[in-house]
Parts: C-alpha cells; structure tokens; sequence
C-alpha cells in the first residue's frame, strides 16, 4: 500500500453510512464457489452486489448520499451522470424517498440499464458519444434547473456506503484474508479498502480493470489523476475517467488498494460466461473482472491458513443472451 496524505474518508464514516441505508439496502448474500476454490487452492466466495434491486452495488453509495441530503435539496431534486449502473441505482432510491432525478446517460449505454433508468421514473437524458461527454452535459444541467448533484463514485458520502459491503464481508466470511473487486472511477474499491484496512489492516485489498478501461491504474502510475482515449469494452461501465480534479476516490485508492490487475477483453468474456453456466449467476461485463482474473491466473491465492478470498460481483445489468451468445 502506497503511503499518502491522511486519509479523508474514515471507517466511523462508513459505520455511519451503514446506519443511514439500512432499512433501504438490504445486505447482499455470499456463495462460495467450489471452482473457483480448487483452482486457487483456497477458499473463494462471491459477494454477489449483482441481487441488488437495481442490479449492482451502486445503491448503496446512492443512498447513502440522497439520504444525507438536506429537505430543500430533496425537494429541488437530483442529477447524476452514470454508464447505467449508478443511474439505476440513483433513480431506484429517489423514487423510493420521491425526489425527482435527472439521469444523463451516454449513447453507448446498454439498453438494460437504460430500461432500468426509465422505469424507475427518472428523466433519462441520453447525450454524449462517452461517459465523459455526458458527465459535461450533467453538469450544466445541474446548474441552469439548481439539481443537487449525485457523483458515480468522487463523493465521501457515496464512497462510504460502497464501503459498507466490506463491513458485510468482515461478518459473512470469517477469516477474511482479500477481497477483489471491480475498479472503475474508485468509490467501490476505495470504499472497501478504507472499511475493510479500519477494522483488520492485513487484509489484501485488489482491484481489478479492464485493460480498456484502465485509468485508474495509469493515473496511479502517473501519481495523479490522468485521462486516456476511450475505448470500447465489455465492461462498459468501467470507461471513462475518474476527473482531473478528483478530490475523493483517487486518494482512497491510492493509500487503501493494495494490488491492481488487469484483464482482456477475452479474459471478461469467459468470466460472464463461467458466472453463468457454473453459478447461475448474471454478471455484466464490470461485475465479472475479478472473476476474470481469478479464471486467468491473475490472483494470487490465499496463501496456507491465510483465509478465503472474496470476489465482488459488483453488477448484473446485461442481457443473458449478451452473455451465451
């Protein structure tokens, strides 16, 4: 783990978060999976974020940040810009506590996210070629209607409540030893490290990226945030840039993530597919990574009595015959 300055997110920041979302998130299960397990010689359970409501974890920061909202905020409304997962989850919570949201949506989004969006009563704005341009197009929305804006990942609040399915973890797994997890802008990644390092430092904390969707990784390389061209991938909702003027996530990340894998295109294929055909199991593209690079050699194993590894699904937003076909 990288040293940095002085964490800005804490663990009482994520037990407050949990407080704040129980009652509208529910925990989400774990299975252990016996496959997985042979092949790298320890236990491996999968926490599966992909039976959440809207279909991925993305709820939770969601939550947690709509309901620490004041009453005026609420009442203004909300907007977001997501690649569908995040829009998902922010339309599913505001109809849920009747705050009108505005999702803005690029024109690569996946038609099952953006039929979750709608059908959640949220205006779906679909505008810009890539995350990035419709993140501009949210942007000056937010500020000719005055929307309160609702950040995919580069927000304490919403950073805080992805942690708490680290907190899960730490009671669902004894002798948790490492977790893996899908990285994209960081909030989910940064969100386990800062709950999982609070409460037991030695756990191994690795993010996964699509070698396509890599920012992350070279922004850390570079030492600060940086953007690469876009380029196309199944894990779609990985793409796009984590802002030149991160404040939050690329921190978090950087003093709480202590390993980063990547993995192809072909490597996330076969993981969709594996998630399926052995585990029953719908995971896009996003939420299939760490299961790609367990399948890919790409994760080390629980070492001896280390304990077990758990993989998050982080989402399950695609259509199955994406997947078999």
């Amino acid at each position: 783990m990288t040293a940095g300055r002085p964490a800005q997110i804490t663990g009482a920041d994520v037990d407050r978060a949990r407080r704040r979302i129980t009652g509208l998130v529910d925990p989400s299960p774990v299975v252990r999976s016996p496959e997985l397990s042979r092949r790298l010689g320890g236990e491996v359970w999968l926490k599966l974020e992909n039976l959440q409501p809207p279909g991925s974890f993305k709820v939770r920061g969601a939550a947690s940040k709509m309901l620490a909202l004041s009453e005026k905020q609420r009442t203004r409304g909300v907007i977001t810009s997501s690649g569908g997962n995040h829009g998902a989850a922010v339309g599913y919570v505001a109809r849920l506590l009747r705050i009108p949201a505005v999702i803005c949506v690029p024109e690569t989004v996946d038609p099952v996210k953006l039929r979750a969006i709608t059908e959640s009563g949220a205006e779906a704005i679909v505008r810009g070629a890539t995350f990035d341009e419709a993140a501009e197009v949210s942007r000056d929305l937010e500020q000719e209607r005055g929307l309160c804006y609702v950040h995919a990942f580069d927000d304490p609040d919403v950073i805080a409540g992805q942690g708490t399915i680290g907190l899960e973890l730490l009671e669902q797994i004894p002798g948790l030893a490492a977790v893996a997890a899908a990285v994209s802008g960081g909030g989910l990644i940064g969100g386990l490290g800062i709950a999982l390092k609070g409460q037991r430092p030695s756990i191994r904390v690795i993010g996964v990226s699509a070698e396509n969707a890599a920012t992350m990784v070279a922004s850390l390389r570079a030492g600060h945030p940086v953007d690469l061209p876009h380029q196309d991938t199944l894990a779609e909702v990985l793409a796009g840039g984590i802002g030149l003027r991160n404040h939050w996530s690329f921190e978090a990340v950087r003093q709480f993530v202590d390993d980063h894998v990547l993995v192809s295109e072909d490597e996330i294929s076969r993981a969709m597919r594996f998630a399926l055909r052995t585990h029953h199991v719908l995971a896009e593209g996003g939420g299939s990574v760490p299961m790609a690079a367990a399948l890919a050699g790409k994760l080390q194993p629980p070492a001896g009595s280390a304990g077990p590894l758990a993989i998050v699904v982080s989402g399950g937003n695609v259509d199955p015959a994406a997947v078999v076909g």
